[in-house]
């Protein structure tokens, strides 16, 4: 009797903890009509950014960390449609 409780009671917790994480990353994933990463990262190198380093989609925009040509590193938020640099850091 005991287990015919449990065993419901842990599908319906583990289905709630999933959900939960699934709303959590449909956040983090670029539009539909966005460019390519390639294509952004290609236009990045053509304005001379070098050492492309981590990369993360968070907030409605491309995180980007990259060195500029005298090797300093910055920070670089991409509108992910444009491609367009919105931010340095």
């Amino acid at each position: 009797m005991r287990t015919a409780f449990v065993l419901p009671l842990a599908v319906l917790l583990a289905m709630v903890s999933l959900s939960a994480c699934a709303r959590r990353f449909s956040d983090e994933t670029p539009p539909a009509n966005a460019k390519p990463l390639s294509e952004i990262i290609k236009s990045l190198e053509d304005q001379g950014y070098t050492s492309i380093g981590r990369i993360k989609f968070d907030d409605n925009a491309w995180v980007i960390e990259v060195h500029q040509a005298g090797g300093r590193e910055v920070e670089l938020l991409v509108n992910p449609v444009s491609g367009q640099i919105v931010k340095t850091e």
